[in-house]
């Protein structure tokens, strides 16, 4: 029940290999097998990647689907504009549970990640490159593709190369989170949405694509534009990377070329006959019908067409034995879990969402599918980040695809089907076993404690705008909590709240064998003693 998918699972090819390449040979081709495989590459000009990018149509593989060829020129124009050498980075954070394509590349083929990214750095100046991954796997491969490159950090290289490596969270794969932590800061989103092609990493320029995105380009730098062309689709040339689980009897990540039938890919996976539904993108993604899955076809404009999503290419099935609303419900408690606590819509909405989901699952009735609607609405488009309009999208997509199972719900005593957990979940509903789940330090255990005073508490509510992960108001508008642990990545926030609050109410204290030394510039102090000295 909710197997967690290995690092590297089976993985499959239809038709010729291009991304896995020399797979059948070898588990990791290192520089001299890839170079065998692959052959040398020649570099190439800013004008002339760009044209090519553009010529083979690529897109961003990590969800968004950006069009790379205007991401490389926009930082480019950047750069020149501002007189400033940009920066590369390649995001190879994965943490999505249904996602393994990006890891298996890093596992098993680095160095044709790194061809991509080597390429945009010369064409482009870029003297820093960066691989950010937030698995120990992915680390150590691509720590050791590095050294066998000569690459490394040194002031005196002539490009600096390293991995970043972050915590195992669903916002940590979000561009902005993964440049704030190259920059020192924790792997969150910033709260604000600031183009990374004019201002990225050290306010650089950046060029920031997905670990495929980068191996796609290598392959059509290598064989050219009309050869790339000549597998899949007319206007969506070449290969997808796809991670297939959830109710299969062979989990895999598989490469086929654009245009295959959705059912043949989910046939080789072992799914059932007729699934119930499917899962498309990932759990920022849509469910398509079993219908529907007869027409679509591995494509981004198929599944769009017909309300699927190729998002970061993970395609889910479900049987016709299980409850579709109780599988969805694990998943909406899951990305709730992983707010990064930053603002109401994503740390207050989505367990409200989650809530209502199950509110419909233990009879709620009409009343709680209308407030689960209403909630989702009022989600989107009002995060910090991306990843309430994600969740939500999933949510509404659930309530749009399952109208029999929701009707059983609403109006009768339920479909009678179990929950069986088919749909892939980290252990505990958090990190992988054996990875840090929350590998940073911000996400590591506090030792700080916030205290309400209630001799000076006057409800102002200040405290529950500032650090919404403790403190929410109750109906007399005062903090539900006299006192919480804080968070390690809302620390600062803790610290805001307590200078900010008008009566001088909050105080913060250490705890533990180690609370003789202030830690992160939390002030530390005794009890009854937090109104005078935060008031010098």
């Amino acid at each position: 029940m909710n197997e967690a998918l290995p690092d590297v699972p089976e993985v499959r090819v239809v038709g010729l290999p291009q991304l896995t390449s020399g797979f059948d040979l070898v588990d990791r081709l290192d520089l001299p097998m890839h170079l065998k495989v692959h052959g040398p590459l020649e570099p190439m000009g800013g004008e002339q990647l760009a044209s090519l990018a553009e010529r083979i149509n690529l897109r961003g593989r990590g969800g968004a689907g950006f069009p790379f060829h205007k991401k490389l020129r926009s930082v480019a124009e950047s750069a020149i504009k501002r007189g400033v050498r940009p920066v590369v980075v390649v995001n190879g954070s994965e943490d999505e549970p249904a996602c393994r394509k990006d890891t298996v590349l890093i596992n098993r083929a680095p160095h044709l990640i790194l061809d991509g990214a080597l390429l945009c750095a010369e064409a482009l100046g870029a003297r820093t490159l960066v691989v950010g991954v937030t698995r120990e796997s992915t680390q150590r491969s691509m720590e050791q593709a590095l050294a066998e490159r000569g690459l490394s950090n040194g002031r005196r290289s002539a490009l600096r190369a390293r991995v970043q490596r972050n915590p195992v969270r669903m916002v940590t794969g979000a561009a902005a989170s993964l440049i704030r932590s190259i920059d020192g800061g924790p792997a969150i989103p910033p709260g604000r949405k600031v183009s990374a092609s004019r201002s990225g990493v050290g306010g650089a320029p950046t060029l920031l694509s997905n670990a495929e995105t980068f191996a796609q380009l290598a392959i059509a730098a290598r064989i050219g534009p009309e050869r790339y062309g000549n597998t899949g689709l007319y206007d969506e040339p070449g290969t997808v990377m796809l991670t297939v689980s959830g109710a299969v009897a062979r989990p895999m990540v598989i490469e086929v070329p654009t245009g295959v039938p959705l059912r043949y890919v989910l046939q080789l996976a072992g799914a059932p006959p007729v699934p119930q539904g499917v899962l498309t993108g990932g759990y920022h993604g849509k469910w398509i019908d079993a219908a529907t899955v007869n027409e679509a076809i591995v494509s981004r404009n198929s599944l769009d067409a017909v309300g699927g999503s190729l998002g970061a290419g993970a395609i889910l099935p479900i049987s016709q034995d299980v409850c579709p609303l109780g599988e969805s419900l694990k998943v909406a408690q899951w990305l709730a879990e992983e707010s990064a606590g930053q603002c109401g819509p994503c740390y207050l909405g989505l367990p409200a969402a989650a809530r209502g989901l199950e509110d419909i699952l233990n009879g709620g009735g009409p009343a709680a599918l209308e407030a689960l609607k209403q909630v989702a609405k009022n989600v989107k488009r009002r995060g910090a980040c991306s990843h309430p309009d994600g969740s939500a999208m999933f949510l509404e997509s659930t309530v749009k695809a399952f109208t029999d199972d929701l009707a059983a719900h609403v109006l009768g005593n339920g479909c009678g089907r179990p929950v069986a957990g088919v749909l892939p979940l980290f252990e505990g509903g958090r990190a992988p076993t054996g990875i840090p789940g929350g590998g940073g330090e911000e996400n590591g255990p506090s030792r700080q404690k916030i205290y309400v005073d209630w001799t000076l508490c006057r409800g102002h509510g200040l405290c529950a705008d500032i650090l919404p992960e403790v403190f929410q108001l109750g109906a007399d508008g005062f903090p539900t909590v006299a006192q919480a642990q804080v968070p390690r990545y809302a620390e600062a926030k803790a610290l805001r709240a307590v200078r900010r609050c008008p009566a001088l109410a909050l105080r913060i204290e250490e705890e533990g064998p180690q609370a003789k030394a202030p830690s992160r510039n939390l002030p530390v102090l005794s009890q009854g003693r937090g109104r005078r000295a935060l008031g010098r």
